[in-house]
This record gives C-alpha cells, sequence and structure tokens, in this order.
C-alpha cells in the first residue's frame, strides 16, 4: 500500500476581531492542512504549525519527493528518511514542521486501512473523555478595565460550558499581569487555572510574576521567558513552586533533551504538527518521562491538530502513577478560528470540560474539501 500522492493546502482566514498576546495581534489566522493519498485512494489528513507557506514549500520541495512511493505502514523508515536525507541543513524549522504534518497524515491513513483508531495503533487509551482547559483570554485593543472585564466575560462562559481549567495569557506588562492575576482567581477561586506568558519577561520580572502565581495557586507558568534562555527556565524553576510549562517552539527529541536536561521543565508541551509528527512525540513523551517531566500536548489549529493530540494523550502512561492519577489537562483553543470551526463536519466532541476520544478509523474526523475551499491561499 504505497504513498501515491502528496497534496498541501494553505488556509488563511481574517478575524472578525483582531487580537493579541505578549508578541503580537493576529489580524488573520492561517493553517497548512497536508493529505497523503495510498495508491488505492484512500486519504490521510495531517496538519503543520506555524507558518503555513515556507511549510508548504518544505513539504513540497524536501519531504513528498522522499515520501512517495513508500509503503504507507513504513513511518520509522520515512521519517528517519527524511531526517537524515536533511540532517545536514534543516534539522530545525519549517521542514520539520512540513515532516510532522506529513508523519499525521500518515499515521491518520493507517488507521483507516486497519479499521483502527489512532489510540488503538499507539497502544490503547487510558481514558474515554480527556480533561480540557480552555485557551482563549487574548488580548484586545481596548482600556486596561475594559480587558479585564472582557477577560473574565469570556472565562465565565467556559466555566459555564463546564471547563473546569483555564489558561490566561500574561505578558502585556507588568502592572497588568498582576492585576490580571488576581482578578481571574477572584472571580474562579475553585477553577484551576495556568498562565501562559509567551516568553514575555527577562527573569527577574518572570520570578515576581511567578511568585503572584504561586500565591494566587495556579497550576502552571508556561514559557516565561525566552525559548532559548535554559539557565533562566532553569533557575526560574529553581526560585518558585508553580510548575513551569513549555516547548510548543521546540522540535524533535533532540531539542527535547536539552530541555529536560537542563532542569528547565515541569511539563513539556511539545506540538506534534510541529515537533516531528506523531512518531517523534512518541519519543519525546518516553524521553521527558525518564527524566519525571510531565506531557502535555500544544494543540492550536484545526481539528487535525486538536484530534491528534487527544488521541495522543489519552495514551499518555502515567507519571510516575499511583492508584487515583489524574490525566494532565489538555489545550483547548477557543479563540476565533473560522477556517477550524467550518472545514470539519466531524469533529472532536467537548462535552463538560472534556474531549471525547474519536472510536472511527484513524484521527476520526475529516476534511471537506468544498468548505475548505474559500480559505485555501492560491
Amino acid at each position: 500500500m504505497q504513498v501515491a500522492q502528496i497534496q498541501t493546502y494553505p488556509l488563511r482566514a481574517m478575524l472578525k476581531v483582531p487580537f493579541g498576546f505578549s508578541q503580537l495581534y493576529f489580524e488573520q489566522r492561517e493553517n497548512l492542512l497536508v493529505e497523503v493519498t495510498c495508491e488505492d485512494g484512500t486519504t490521510g489528513w495531517g496538519e503543520c504549525f506555524g507558518p503555513a507557506l515556507p511549510a508548504r514549500a518544505a513539504v513540497e520541495s524536501c519531504v513528498a519527493p522522499l515520501v512517495v512511493g513508500h509503503n504507507v505502514f513504513d513511518t520509522e523508515l520515512i521519517w528517519h528518511t527524511v531526517w537524515q536525507r536533511n540532517l545536514d541543513h534543516a534539522r530545525h524549522g519549517p521542514l520539520m514542521a512540513a515532516l510532522s504534518g506529513v508523519d499525521i497524515a500518515l499515521w491518520d491513513l493507517k488507521g483507516k486501512l486497519t479499521g483502527l483508531p489512532l489510540h488503538r495503533l499507539l497502544g490503547g487509551a487510558r481514558t474515554e473523555a480527556v480533561p480540557c482547559y480552555a485557551t482563549g483570554h487574548y488580548f484586545r485593543r481596548v482600556p486596561e478595565d475594559d480587558l479585564i472585564a472582557v477577560i473574565l466575560d469570556e472565562a465565565a462562559r467556559y466555566a459555564d460550558a463546564g471547563f473546569g481549567a483555564l489558561k490566561i495569557k500574561i505578558g502585556k506588562n507588568i502592572a497588568f499581569d498582576l492585576r490580571l492575576i488576581e482578578a481571574v482567581r477572584g472571580k474562579f477561586p475553585d477553577l484551576t487555572l495556568m498562565a501562559d506568558a509567551n516568553h514575555a519577561y527577562c527573569l527577574n520580572e518572570a520570578t515576581r510574576i511567578g511568585r503572584a502565581l504561586q500565591e494566587h495557586g495556579y497550576f502552571f507558568f508556561e514559557e516565561p521567558v525566552a525559548p532559548h534562555a535554559l539557565e533562566d527556565y532553569a533557575l526560574l524553576r529553581s526560585k518558585l513552586d508553580v510548575a513551569i510549562a513549555g516547548g510548543e517552539n521546540e522540535q524533535t527529541r533532540f531539542g527535547f533533551r536539552r530541555l529536560v536536561e537542563s532542569g528547565a521543565l515541569d511539563i513539556a508541551q511539545p506540538d506534534l504538527a510541529f515537533c516531528g509528527g506523531i512518531s517523534e512525540g512518541t519519543k519525546i513523551r518516553a524521553l521527558a518521562n525518564s527524566f519525571g517531566v510531565d506531557v502535555t500536548p500544544h494543540a492550536w489549529g484545526t481539528q487535525i491538530g486538536f484530534a491528534a493530540a487527544v488521541h495522543f494523550h489519552a495514551t499518555a502512561p502515567p507519571n510516575p502513577g499511583r492508584l487515583e492519577d489524574e490525566l494532565l489537562p489538555l489545550e483547548c483553543d477557543h479563540s476565533e478560528s473560522t477556517a477550524r470551526d467550518r472545514i470539519c463536519p466531524e469533529k472532536v466532541t467537548v462535552k463538560d470540560g472534556s474531549a471525547i476520544v474519536p472510536d472511527r478509523p484513524g484521527l476520526g474526523v475529516e476534511v471537506d474539501k468544498e468548505a475548505m475551499a474559500e480559505f485555501v491561499v492560491r
């Protein structure tokens, strides 16, 4: 059962209301979907995280020529063929995102050809419903007092929908961040709360913010400092009791090895659409667990990437394990994304704050090409 064709679909959708985080404001959202077709016409879908057009070029020029003609089930051989061929010049960046999308599509294909859901292929789910945290709470271009009110209203909607865990965005400025941290905890005293700075702080600032998060009982502090500042990560972690999370912009087991060996993280957050795909994600998780580091995937794309994350996270082994053991919550993005909401007629069901693990073959979601057509960048 050989790979016959690989096609790419860069998607772009303008936002009704621009939103921002610590680094920039969005006017639009981009996604890159990958469709892999085998010789009997069965197709699998994958997704690449990051800028769509560079990843598309990498799929078409560097990955697809090495994959077409391989047996669909040879995912390990395919991964290492692409890795070794590009070892000298593309161990990070868009090429690894490209390989991630193709790898996810191949796993989707394997599930469809065997009639098995992805979680079965990965060894079995330990739960039928993955607990999630609602990601949103982005900045708007409004006065700060109004912005806090907007964020609290948004958080209330997620709480009303059954989410027991929320992640807010911080990194706007120190004074605002401290006000927001306190306000959200005051409004939701019983919810699990997390905060994501998107590497906005220097070490001293991150220490101050981290102590505020600690005081108000936040569960984790995501991307507090620059992703390359491993020494700062480790120093910050030594000063705080709140868990330190990160890794969404890291790739491959080799990149995550540096993170975990340096003592930078309590929680690793590989994005399966960027880190090297499902094949590499399993190795990253095994590596992290061997150092006692927990793993919960970053998931900020379409239903393709979210479904991959749900299946993957449902198969997470206990770390370290006990009689009453719970999965870490998985990211569930609620920010505006027209393409995400419209291109997949069958979605992962999210009920009472948990994602129901799909039991259909492969990822368990499909793409409606007609609905997708209006978002494709020609």
